[in-house]
């Protein structure tokens, strides 16, 4: 499929399907719940023009998240700006924008971001700027600078939502980043998602 043109919703029996729609919004709750809101292509009835409808799919403990290789993952994986596939109810909410319960949401492989994972200890914090140091603190070259924005998530070893401020220098962490980085010392990159162990 296109990944340039947003996907249309169908019905499939007791369920709604949405396929290539693109990820707007996602909001943790708790570890096994929240939202993402999406966008999706809707025609007009009577007419050949076509809106971009957006709806809110709530996550919940029983709602699978799946690579398209079929990997689980977790609400916390999902970016905006990234291309999904969705199973959901017919019900639906007469809010705007509209909400139903995910039963399947699957990413689609090429709109995963390019990242590697790295496993270390921060060294230091900079929250004023929004930078997160891992290596050891008292030598430049071992350290790995991340820079930190909205979209970085951020969970404490509960996989529960937290934030920069509440990380400390000599927790252990796992870190999902951007798959390359500047020449300088320390080497810097852009983390999608920071996991304390």
């Amino acid at each position: 499929m296109n990944g340039d043109t947003i996907g249309t919703l169908s019905r499939q029996g007791n369920t709604m399907r949405v396929n290539n729609a693109l990820t707007e919004e996602v909001v943790i709750q708790t570890e096994t719940s929240g939202y993402i809101l999406i966008s999706y292509s809707a025609s007009e009835p009577g007419s050949t023009a076509v809106s971009v409808q957006k709806l809110r799919l709530n996550v919940n403990r029983n709602t699978a998240i799946l690579t398209s290789f079929g990997r689980r993952l977790c609400l916390c994986d999902i970016q905006p700006g990234m291309r999904i596939d969705a199973v959901f109810s017919t019900l639906m909410t007469r809010s705007i924008p509209p909400q139903s319960n995910a039963f399947l949401i699957i990413t689609q492989r090429e709109s995963m971001p390019t990242a590697n994972v790295i496993t270390d200890k921060i060294a230091w914090i900079d929250t004023n700027n929004n930078f997160l140091y891992t290596g050891n603190r008292n030598d430049n070259n071992s350290q790995v600078r991340f820079t930190i924005s909205d979209t970085t998530s951020i969970t404490d070893r509960n996989g529960n939502p937290t934030s920069l401020r509440f990380l400390r220098p000599g927790q252990m962490v796992r870190i999902t980043h951007a798959n390359f980085q500047t020449a300088s010392i320390p080497p810097q990159t852009m983390a999608y998602r920071i996991q304390v162990l």
